[in-house]
């Protein structure tokens, strides 16, 4: 047999081939040390690598349920399954009770009995404990090690917490990685750490290791926190306009404030100071070159071990769908079937204009890449296509002119609308309303309007809802069509309002591979 080539060693971007071809996405990946790495797909499988074994192709964990999180310390692995009662599942090493159960090795997730009646929200590794958060109650579970450092954030110095059992009370989130330290936030609105502060990792103004909770002193305000990303050697950050800044560090957590300041806690390569004990603000870190554009997501692994996750929202795979095959296309550019509207309110010209320019100024390959960026906000060759946008009067295309910013300016507009949704007034059934739409959104996100476009000969102007849901679902069913959200508030009754977005998905027939669990727990803190 022959052999297979020896794995190259990257310093590089590089795209991982190695999934079977219907895993269109990969949501989340973890890894623990010795070459161990945990995928998960958008359709909620876990794909795995094996220290020692080549495999041309990952092959799906199989017999367990559809999963929605995974989590990794230095030797073990957490899942969270995508159900109603979502269940905790762990698997690899045990020799420090990080895993709450009795054997020292785990070959396959197993289901983690002793939090089978708990409603489990969130999960989390540390190096060698684990942690599980009951967002409900607001009590966070945990087991494993607890040495002299507390990682577990309990004062008893005891080696582990051999089973799972309550740690804390009032968590409302909790953040941990390849460390040996922990942070949450309380439901007072305050940020605490726990564990090794060798470094000065915590931001207490000493280098003592903590065994409880301990408030951190920030000098901005804790709502500020967009993201913190905790691991041993290395932290990756992705601002809010996109750029991704690698930070080579020693224990070191960092945060991210909304105004894309990057505040830095412990020893530090780049900073010239000898104060770890304190939290201090930095500007940049080591930018990377490579373009970035299409990634939205970045994970930290195991020391210098790192991915970055694509960003096809399904609103861009929708979209990207669409521009494949062309269907309810008013116009075409070069032959290429596209839809007026959407082209116009990227570009901000008429129409006419820019199919002039394109036509006469650049090739058909240049013309491909645009497009990928009107439909998908992907830049192939960001070089090109951002040379082609500057003439059109658009400077720095990637944090100015995001989809989604540019199809909420269309939402519900009468002006430039091409489409009526009629829906009845639930408070007068003898009154109507019109909802102003465009019809390449519809046919974009919903099979059950794709359908009928093509099936039916007449031109539609004006279609009546039958889906039989109130008005304000209806809105909220449209808004999610333009921009993957749900604009839910305090006010709403968010049970209520899952069920029926639930249901009226099915009715639209809107693409099946959305996760509406997910999307509605992420929708609903809006």
């Amino acid at each position: 047999m022959k052999k297979p080539n020896k794995p190259t060693i990257f310093e590089t971007l590089d795209t991982i081939k190695t999934f079977p071809e219907e895993v269109t996405k990969i949501l989340e990946v973890v890894a623990g040390n010795h070459r161990r790495i945990v995928f998960l797909s958008s359709e909620g499988k876990l794909y795995e690598t094996i220290q020692g074994k080549f495999h041309e192709k990952l092959q799906a964990i199989e017999n367990l349920p559809p999963m929605k999180s995974i989590a990794s310390g230095y030797f073990h692995f957490l899942a969270l399954s995508n159900e109603e009662n979502p269940k905790a599942y762990g698997w690899g090493k045990n020799g420090d009770k990080q895993l709450g159960l009795s054997t020292h090795f785990v070959e396959k997730p197993t289901l983690l009995e002793p939090l089978k009646k708990e409603n489990i929200d969130q999960i989390c590794c540390g190096g060698y404990c684990s942690f599980f958060l009951n967002k409900t109650t607001n009590v966070l579970f945990g087991c494993g090690d607890n040495t002299q450092q507390g990682q577990l954030g309990k004062p008893e110095i005891k080696e582990s917490y051999a089973m799972i059992q309550k740690l804390h009370e009032n968590v409302a989130n909790v953040f941990g990685g390849h460390s040996q330290h922990t942070l949450m936030m309380k439901t007072d609105g305050k940020l605490y750490g726990f564990g090794l502060n060798r470094v000065g990792q915590l931001g207490l103004g000493h280098l003592n290791n903590t065994l409880k909770p301990t408030q951190i002193k920030l000098e901005f305000p804790v709502e500020d926190i967009s993201k913190i990303k905790i691991a041993f050697r290395l932290t990756s950050i992705l601002t809010n306009d996109g750029k991704l800044y690698i930070l080579l560090v020693v224990n070191m957590f960092v945060i991210l404030t909304q105004d894309n300041e990057i505040w830095v806690q412990g020893k530090f390569n780049g900073i010239n100071s000898n104060n770890t004990s304190v939290i201090r603000k930095i500007q940049t870190g080591t930018n990377l070159n490579n373009d970035l554009s299409t990634y939205n997501q970045i994970k930290c692994c195991y020391q210098n071990l790192i991915f970055f996750l694509q960003s096809n929202s399904y609103l861009s795979q929708d979209l990207e769908n669409l521009l494949k095959n062309g269907s309810c296309s008013d116009c075409n550019i070069q032959d290429i079937p596209v839809h007026k509207i959407l082209i116009e309110t990227r570009i901000g010209k008429t129409f006419d204009l820019i199919k002039k320019y394109l036509e006469s100024n650049c090739k058909l390959n240049e013309i491909q890449d645009l497009l990928k960026w009107i439909y998908c906000d992907e830049m192939i060759n960001s070089k090109r296509t951002n040379e082609i946008l500057n003439h059109f009067g658009i400077q720095n295309a990637q944090k100015t002119k995001l989809l989604t910013n540019d199809l909420k300016q269309l939402l519900f507009d009468e002006q430039t609308s091409d489409f009526k949704l009629v829906v009845k007034n639930e408070e007068d059934e003898d009154e109507e309303e019109e909802l102003y739409i465009h019809k390449f959104i519809l046919a974009a996100r919903s099979g059950l309007f794709l359908n009928m476009f093509q099936n039916l000969e007449e031109n539609l102007q004006k279609v009546k809802d039958y889906s039989g849901k109130s008005l304000e679902t209806i809105e909220l069913l449209i808004s999610f069509l333009y921009t993957d959200e749900l604009p839910i508030t305090a006010d709403t009754d968010q049970e209520f309002i899952k069920e029926e977005f639930e249901d009226i998905v099915e009715y639209y027939q809107l693409n099946p591979k959305i996760p509406m669990m997910n999307i509605f727990e992420k929708c609903s803190k809006i």
